[in-house]
């Protein structure tokens, strides 16, 4: 019986102690940090993109097509 208690004492120690170590939470702070930069560049570069596009349609529709 007594040993039945020390297992189930040194699982619960385990346990808690995994439950309590910080360790991985700062690199799983810095995997979501980097999602949220990486997707706000893209959405950046998307925006970007599509604003220079705009220009350019305004500017060859200004200059008329080059008729054939």
């Amino acid at each position: 019986m007594l040993s039945l208690y020390t297992r189930a004492q040194t699982t619960w120690a385990g346990v808690k102690s995994r439950l309590l170590d910080e360790r991985g939470v700062v690199s799983t702070e810095y995997g979501l940090l980097l999602v949220l930069i990486a997707l706000a560049i893209i959405a950046a570069a998307t925006a970007l993109g599509l604003a220079i596009a705009g220009v350019f349609d305004k500017g060859s529709s200004q200059l008329g097509g080059v008729s054939g």
